[in-house]
């Protein structure tokens, strides 16, 4: 049974066409997953389902949902059915959540506006499904709110409020991005298993193929607004005759050659050393005279960084990662322990020199900007540690210098954020950290949001850069895959403590800790299954050859150049 039939759907903002021509079919419990690289026209395609467009956008054809025509509703109609017949997993879960409202009002009030229940009986059943989600009410209060939640618990509330009322079609717009890989498995098992449960249909927007390539009944490839090619993973990756279909493939098979040269040998002095690092949060007090209780986030942690090297960080969510970042940066005081950098201590208080060789590219790059302030201003925002600040044409040249090293245009200064998808904020992100030549970057998840071809020209641009600068850096990243291509040693953390640490290589091959072997396992693998596994309805497969496993940077040159400086309404 059909539940979403898209036939001939097209989008365009002013005179820019965006989206061209999509057909697609989702059916009852079947999922179907839209991939392809950031502006590709993925989440523009979702936005249209849901009659979320921006004001300037138009758009026509046909979106077919339970016998009605989506773009010909009004928008009080189309309140009615969001929430209720559709439900959306938007990709940010701290920008979809409202911060000031505990999580179990905010799964309810999807049932109070559609179910017409009291509060009550609305908080009784977002607390059902919060614990269908994995939130139960003893370990996860439904009184608690967003800021207090990890980015996999965040995610999960995400997914109760798209589900609250037992939607026909659930709508996941890159669910996973930004989680570690333990979590991110969590999630694709409880999506599938949410689509067999209520029998719903799912359409998943996702850039990376590894994702979905098991779980998908059919995967549509999108290229520059259009659905190059279509049909049952299977079938499509032993059949691919489009070359952006193959190229994508090879990029996305978690095969890629390191893209850095080996780094120096560290006989030179660290210049970050750890010792015996220790984190800790308070928590609220049992009862008036009760002790004072504290959650150890980072417990003993003690390595070193040397000039030139790059070191990994990987582990859970929640293992104590960015708070280990925060207290490198000096933005966490030390409950015991200490961290030098460059024979200097770190502390809140550190001096501006010190602040000046370590810059950090966070994980969201947009909560980490001002919106009202320009992508110009935002670069140039590091500049006010130095003691005489570049001026006017200084200043300009310096930001356009930077913007082009990460592939955008000096243009690209003028504008603002909300511009530019999400591969494009993290540009400007590692623009800002790189624009001081800093000797030290600490990446926070920083391609976690990057579909595989610009992921490789951001790698690309930081092997370059640290081998002109001896640039070293701590990558922390829950991508396995790209810890092990950009990195010479690796430390495995979980619950606040190093488990395990070596060379990169050895670590992976031959992992000793039974931790770092379960998050080896967890990640995700372009390995599909045999033709005929998965139901197909409504796609086809074409003839060709079965794709060469080449590396990362066979996309870019499929596709041709892109316009990384334009920005890009697709995603």
């Amino acid at each position: 049974m059909t539940l979403l039939h898209i036939k001939g759907l097209s989008v365009a903002i002013g005179e820019s066409p965006i989206v061209r021509g999509i057909h697609l079919r989702v059916s009852k419990g079947q999922i179907i997953a839209i991939t392809g690289e950031s502006g590709s026209g993925k989440s523009i395609t979702a936005l249209a389902v849901m009659g979320l467009l921006p004001q300037r956008a138009r758009a026509w054809g046909q979106i077919g949902l339970g016998g009605r025509d989506l773009l010909r509703l009004s928008e009080r109609q189309m309140c009615a059915i969001r929430g209720n017949a559709v439900g959306m997993v938007f990709q940010e879960p701290m920008t979809a959540l409202n911060p000031v409202k505990s999580i179990g009002d905010q799964v309810a009030e999807t049932i109070r506006v559609h179910a017409r229940l009291s509060r009550r009986a609305s908080l009784a059943r977002a607390q059902e499904t919060l614990a269908r989600v994995g939130l139960p009410a003893d370990q996860i209060p439904p009184s608690r709110f967003p800021h207090e939640l990890s980015g996999g618990q965040r995610q999960r509330v995400v997914i109760a409020m798209a589900i609250a009322h037992r939607p026909q079609l659930l709508i996941a717009d890159e669910p996973t991005t930004a989680l570690d890989v333990a979590t991110q498995a969590q999630i694709l098992t409880l999506l599938e298993g949410l689509v067999q449960e209520y029998g719903m249909g799912m359409l998943m927007i996702t850039h990376d193929l590894a994702v979905v390539a098991q779980m998908a009944h059919g995967i549509a490839i999108m290229r520059r607004g259009e659905i190059v090619e279509h049909g049952p993973p299977a079938v499509l990756f032993a059949n691919m005759r489009h070359p952006y279909t193959r190229a994508l493939f090879a990029a996305s098979a978690y095969k890629m050659a390191r893209s850095l040269a080996p780094s120096p040998r560290p006989q030179a002095p660290p210049l970050l050393q750890l010792r015996e690092v220790l984190c800790r949060y308070p928590l609220p007090r049992l009862g008036l005279f009760g002790r004072r209780r504290y959650h150890t986030a980072v417990d003993g942690v003690s390595f070193d960084l040397h000039p030139g090297e790059r070191v990994g960080l990987v582990g859970a969510s929640g293992c104590g990662k960015s708070t280990l970042t925060r207290a490198i940066l000096g933005l966490e005081v030390l409950y015991g322990g200490q961290i030098t950098a460059f024979g200097q201590k770190v502390a809140p208080n550190m001096p501006a020199d010190l602040r000046r060789a370590m810059q950090v590219v966070f994980q969201d790059p947009y909560s980490s900007f001002n919106p009202r302030h320009s992508v110009g201003r935002i670069v140039a925002e590091p500049f006010h540690l130095l003691p005489a600040p570049p001026t006017g044409e200084r200043r300009t040249a310096a930001v356009a210098q930077v913007l082009e090293a990460v592939g955008l245009h000096a243009a690209d200064a003028a504008c603002f954020i909300h511009a530019f998808s999400g591969g494009q904020r993290q540009r400007i992100a590692i623009a800002r950290a790189l624009i001081l030549r800093p000797k030290l970057v600490v990446f926070d998840e920083a391609v976690s949001a990057l579909d595989v071809s610009i992921r490789a020209k951001i790698l690309d641009l930081i092997a370059s850069l640290g081998q002109s600068y001896r640039l070293a850096y701590l990558f922390i990243s829950h991508d396995l895959s790209v810890v092990r291509s950009v990195t010479d040693r690796v430390i495995v953390m979980k619950e606040g403590r190093v488990v395990e640490q070596g060379k990169t290589e050895q670590v992976f091959t031959d992992p000793r800790h039974a931790y770092t072997r379960a998050l080896i396992a967890a990640a995700p693998s372009l390995s599909y299954p045999s033709q005929g596994s998965h139901p197909s309805q409504g796609s086809h497969s074409s003839q060709g050859s079965h794709p060469s496993q080449g590396s990362h940077s066979s996309l870019s040159q499929a596709v041709g150049a892109e316009a990384p400086g334009s920005p890009q309404a697709g995603q």
